[in-house]
């Protein structure tokens, strides 16, 4: 485990941190944290597998690594930050497949919840977590131990399956852009719209996945490229009801 990094996560002080970030319910959203830390973290691999199936993860993480290494090439050492991380799941195997081609490339991962943070960084796959929100990745960035060589500006961010989570969504849109470098790239996964209200007991939702044309139209706002498509094959199902999934892939302007 990197060093440090448990100490840190077991002592920050999320209500406080997040209302730093600028959360709009820093006590909620750390409650939020602190369940998971209790009830999930160390189950939620299998968790995401029972969701998704080996098949749908695989076509998941081929849909991310495709968007991040298609044209335009990321530069030889490309700095990646996986955001709303979890415990590492998709980041791991992601990175994995990022590093096929560009093996100097350094990964990083954030999340609001440090259980989930210290399970990805038991697995020991090199990638830098650290505690913070969506919506405000600039100053989650500030708020990390320096110590952990986080970069102010990537050259690509994902997320996978973690705006459906977000209280504002179009926040993280313009949070991405924030940290994003000149022609960045930033790729969504998450739910298509659905009509499952069980979804939200069940898994935590906020939203009932999301219209593509809204995804487009957030993503419009700020970026100068945007791409939304399903992805065939993948789908998250739970209580008998199975949802499509989509890629967003967008660019920042050169």
């Amino acid at each position: 485990m990197r060093a440090g990094f448990r100490e840190y996560a077991e002592k920050v002080k999320l209500k406080e941190l997040f209302a730093k970030l600028g959360a709009a319910e820093p006590e909620t959203l750390a409650k939020t944290a602190e369940y998971f830390t209790t009830k999930e973290a160390t189950k939620r691999d299998s968790i995401v597998v029972n969701y998704f199936g080996k098949e749908g993860i695989n076509r998941i993480v081929d849909a991310v690594a495709s968007c991040l290494v298609s044209p335009p090439k990321l530069p030889r050492k490309p700095s990646i930050l996986d955001v709303g991380a979890g415990s590492g799941f998709f980041t791991v195997r992601i990175a994995d497949k990022i590093h096929a081609t560009l093996p100097e490339a350094s990964f990083y991962a954030m999340d609001i919840t440090p259980a989930m943070l210290i399970s990805l960084a038991e697995k020991k796959a090199g990638i830098t977590p650290f505690i913070g929100i969506a919506e405000n990745i600039k100053g989650s960035v500030k708020e990390a131990p320096r110590r952990f060589k986080i970069p102010s500006r990537f050259d690509a961010v994902f997320s996978t399956l973690m705006l459906h989570h977000s209280a504002d969504p179009e926040k993280v849109f313009q949070s991405l852009a924030t940290v994003l470098k000149k022609s960045g790239k930033a790729v969504i996964v998450d739910l298509c719209e659905h009509e499952f209200e069980e979804f939200r007991t069940v898994m935590g939702d906020v939203h009932l996945g999301f219209k593509s044309e809204d995804i487009g139209k957030m993503a419009r706002e700020r970026f100068s490229w945007v791409e939304v498509d399903k992805i065939p094959g993948a789908r998250c199902e739970s209580s008998g009801r199975s949802a499509e999934i989509f890629v967003a892939s967008m660019r920042s302007s050169p």
